[in-house]
């Protein structure tokens, strides 16, 4: 890949004709219609939080350094920002006046500058790499950099890997914030739609698994119809409303999809699995809400995914006194379970390391834990009495 260095541009020469989508929050293109802002395998735009955009307007008023820049030429004086989208995109959302700057303690957008401070921003010397290669190398290129320290995520990577129609169709669903779904969809999933972390979870789900998402994207990359992981997307999605109605803060960012995979040919009582679910939510011994909902899928099989609370040491320490005390006066194990068999162990005290405290009515069938239902048994027997 070759590389030139540019010192001659500036500030003004870039963002000559300067466009950017508000709806979609991306610059478009600048320098007088010959540069791309965003081209599909760039991340959307990220610093429009008041703190990384003025940040870039601030340290041009102070004569620092915005670092190096660069683009990659794509056609004849055509060219695509590589790396530095984010930092003329703050600049040029500042010289258009939707990005507003404190000056002397005042909110100042660009044109309430005076013309000295203007001219100064405008006359900004830019450092700038052109690049030119074949697309691999480009591509390759831009995985290894980071814009401005902020990493860039596995799905901006992927995108930028096989960038094409699927890439654009599919961001301008999942990865749009003014998508009128997207307050839905975050009930159930976690992470920002700018930062493809929506369109990376309806990949994993259509292609049944976080491995298979490079393979799913390179064999779809130059269709520009996303219907199927549209649908199937919706579907896991209305499955999961249809089964446990109003969501709850704690089903967000499960693994919904695989769980869609396993249960969904499963027929359910849709109003017995909310009344479960609205008592396990009480349950004070349930210490893991957010495994309730794939417990009560599965049948309630696995207690392990709600980490039932446990009994409290003190009573442990009472009981192992009180059963030991007990067992001495009788001749028999401190361990109800080997006191009634025919071996050795019939008599044997266990020191307190070697018994566990047990539910003597299961908690998965009512039983509290508590000191009143709490018994302790050797290692042994405990693993052997399970879930009875």
């Amino acid at each position: 890949m070759n590389t030139t260095l540019r010192t001659d541009l500036t500030v003004r020469d870039i963002c000559e004709g300067f466009m950017y989508n508000e709806l979609e929050g991306k610059g478009l293109f600048g320098w007088s219609g010959r540069l791309t802002i965003q081209p599909e395998y760039q991340r959307n735009y990220i610093y429009a939080d008041g703190n990384k955009d003025v940040a870039v307007i601030e340290s041009i008023l102070k004569d620092y350094p915005l670092g190096l820049i660069y683009f990659t030429q794509v056609g004849d004086d055509r060219y695509e920002v590589l790396d530095g989208q984010q930092r003329i995109t703050s600049i040029g959302r500042y010289i258009t006046n939707k990005l507003a700057v404190k000056i002397n303690g005042m909110e100042t957008y660009f044109d309430g500058l005076d013309k000295v401070l203007q001219e100064k921003i405008m006359n900004y010397s830019l450092l700038i790499y052109v690049c030119e290669g074949e697309e691999p190398e480009i591509k390759q290129w831009f995985e290894t950099i980071n814009i401005a320290g902020v990493p860039l995520k596995p799905q901006e990577l992927l995108n930028a890997i096989y960038s094409g129609r699927f890439v654009t169709a599919a961001k301008e669903v999942f990865s749009n914030s003014l998508n009128s779904n997207m307050q839905k969809w975050q009930c159930y999933i976690n992470g920002d739609p700018k930062r493809q972390d929506i369109l990376h979870t309806a990949l994993k789900w259509v292609a049944k698994g976080e491995d298979s998402v490079s393979r799913y994207m390179s064999e779809h990359r130059q269709e520009d119809n996303i219907r199927e992981m549209q649908l199937y997307f919706d579907s896991v999605i209305e499955w999961v409303k249809n089964i446990f109605g109003s969501p709850r803060s704690e089903m967000k960012g499960l693994e919904w999809g695989e769980l869609y995979e396993k249960y969904h040919a499963v027929s359910y009582d849709q109003a017995a699995i909310r009344k479960r679910v609205s008592e396990l939510y009480a349950d004070e011994c349930v210490t893991r809400k957010r495994g309730i909902f794939e417990y009560v899928l599965g049948g309630e099989q696995n207690p392990v995914l709600l980490e039932i609370r446990m009994f409290e040491k003190s009573d442990i320490k009472t009981l192992y006194e009180r059963q030991t005390q007990q067992a001495k006066v009788d001749g028999t194990s401190n361990c109800p379970m080997c006191s009634q068999m025919e071996n050795n162990n019939r008599n044997r005290i266990y020191k307190l390391t070697e018994m566990d405290a047990d539910h003597v009515t299961a908690w998965s069938k009512g039983g509290k834990t508590d000191i009143f239902n709490c018994q302790l048994l050797c290692k042994t027997h405990n693993r052997m009495k399970g879930n009875k």
